[in-house]
């Protein structure tokens, strides 16, 4: 179906991998791996006819269609929130214009006569299209078009509104619509889930799974990734290996490869060693001359094992946090309601109670709205309650990261500095570490703060405020704008992180992991279940 044979990819001369061969099969669910900048991004470009490789070939099978989606959604403005993701059946857009220009001649025939042949000649193509319409699903496209708009969260009423009123988040949105409108044989997938709340992540996850044709994606969610692909490419190390399997598979299969690689290493270091050692011993003497000189040859026809690379372990060096109060968070008829555009309130919550204890590690969840991000900022003093109180425990020292946190940030800093203010007794190479642990790596690290990105402040707070003694941490979506290297990361400091964690993820490998508390956000209320996240599941069967 889809083809890469032999394909090579430099950047500004250095390769990105040489001689990358696989292949993409009718049906197949295929995950994109690898650190950030191996490439995968560069791949689906590849693919998708956007770059060209520097040799080798990449062949589709005849008349196969593929759509993409990508990050960089490109202007959107002069179209309905409906009509952008219509737009994207390219060809059914056409047949359909052709179809209206017909149509208009047709009614205009009663001003502007045609002759016979005309008239049946102008039926007949009208016929032909109209049959090529419904074929492509036309006669309801509209209708799928607002089942996957409302899936991915953009709200009936929404839907005629012009795309240039929509949110970046929101148009990411609309243009992941219309790469699922076009039902192609074979979707690309640059980081699907980004910007993505649970419930449309969960929805787009059930898409994929019923979707009949191939997928090609890159993704920084573990749980989806593992939910939906039958087959792991990794980019890694100017190379592409392929997989069998899901994620867990793939990494289950890569340490058992990465095993069996330093057994045939070691076995044939000992025979290159016996070999070597025979030839010193016996190169001297006439009379095992021509064994000496058979097992020279030997030795120039062997292919040598080489090791695999080892992959950089990345950690994070927690400081020893001072003991807190046992009583944490208590918070007492806690309500919150915002003014809308008119001024009216809306309530977000009311009534909530409730007691965070010393080392609990809560998981605060609820559906898009519900209010999980507004309670993290109540409790953390960024925003008022409008009624009852929050009481924050003795010798409590807290930390917080959300969007707040992103603004406070020096723009006039290099990322080095920033976080040299923030802990000025760490030393040079602790902080280098730090850094790289979430993926601030060589001159990266002089970058200036205000020519970060979103994402790359995000990691620079969350890599600083890990290193701070706090015994409490707020962390609303911490696991935004990670790969799923350095959550990874993040998962393992925060399990063996001492103190209390509040927070909010969409990342439900990262929920399981980490909490082992949940607070749900609903109807206007809060409930506390005891247990981890999976038991949670069960007990609301979700």
């Amino acid at each position: 179906m889809l083809h890469i044979s032999n394909v090579t990819k430099l950047i500004n001369g250095q390769p990105l991998y040489r001689d990358a061969s696989f292949e993409v099969f009718a049906g197949e669910k295929v995950g994109l791996v690898g650190p950030n900048g191996s490439g995968k991004t560069t791949l689906l470009r590849l693919i998708i006819g956007e770059e060209r490789p520097d040799s080798g070939n990449i062949s589709l099978q005849n008349k196969m269609t593929l759509s993409y989606f990508s990050q960089n959604v490109g202007e959107m403005r002069g179209r309905k929130a409906l009509e952008e993701v219509v737009s994207g059946h390219g060809n059914l857009a056409k047949v359909n214009q052709e179809m209206r220009l017909l149509e208009k001649k047709l009614e205009d025939s009663a001003d502007v006569p045609m002759s016979d042949s005309e008239m049946e000649s102008t039926l007949n193509k009208l016929g032909d299209l109209q049959h090529d319409f419904e074929k492509m699903g036309g006669y309801d496209i509209e209708a799928r078009a607002e089942e996957i708009l409302t899936g991915l969260g953009i709200a009936p009423l929404d839907h005629h509104r012009p795309v240039e009123d929509f949110s970046g988040g929101q148009k990411m949105r609309i243009a992941l619509a219309r790469a699922l409108i076009v039902m192609p044989d074979i979707i690309l997938m640059d980081e699907p889930t980004n910007y993505l709340d649970m419930e449309t992540i969960l929805w787009l996850e059930q898409w994929l799974k019923n979707f009949k044709g191939a997928i090609v994606l890159t993704t920084h969610d573990r749980e989806f990734m593992n939910n939906i692909v039958n087959k792991i490419v990794e980019v890694a190390q100017e190379r592409v290996t392929v997989y069998t399997g899901n994620y867990d598979f793939y990494l289950r299969e890569k340490g058992i490869r990465k095993q069996q690689n330093e057994a045939s290493f070691d076995r044939q270091q000992a025979m290159l060693k016996k070999e070597e050692e025979f030839i010193a011993r016996f190169k001297a003497r006439a009379s095992h001359a021509a064994q000496v000189q058979s097992r020279v040859k030997k030795l120039e026809k062997i292919d040598q094992i080489s090791l695999q690379a080892d992959e950089e372990e990345m950690d994070v060096m927690l400081p020893e946090i001072p003991r807190g109060g046992n009583d944490v968070i208590t918070f007492q008829n806690l309500g919150k309601s915002w003014s809308d555009s008119q001024g009216n309130p809306r309530l977000v919550f009311q009534g909530l109670n409730g007691l965070v204890a010393r080392q609990q590690k809560i998981a605060v969840v609820g559906v898009n709205g519900a209010g999980k991000s507004t309670f993290l900022k109540i409790i953390a003093d960024k925003t008022p309650a409008t009624t009852g109180t929050v009481t924050i425990g003795p010798s409590i020292n807290m930390g917080y990261f959300g969007q707040f946190t992103l603004e406070n940030l020096t723009p006039e800093y290099t990322v080095f500095e920033e976080v040299q203010a923030k802990i000025p007794r760490a030393s040079d190479g602790f902080v280098r570490n730090l850094l790289a642990a979430f993926l601030f790596k060589g001159d990266d690290v002089f970058k200036k703060v205000r020519h970060l990105s979103g994402g790359e402040k995000a990691r620079l707070v969350l890599a600083y405020l890990l290193t701070i003694p706090h015994n409490l941490l707020l962390l609303d979506e911490p696991t935004n704008h990670l790969d799923i290297k350095a959550r990874e990361v993040l998962l393992d400091a925060l399990k063996r992180y001492e103190g209390t964690i509040l927070f909010v993820s969409h990342d439900r490998h990262f929920l399981k992991e980490v909490a082992n508390r949940v607070f749900e956000v609903s109807n206007k209320a809060i409930t506390l279940y005891e247990g981890n996240y999976t038991e949670y599941l069960a007990k609301t069967k979700k």
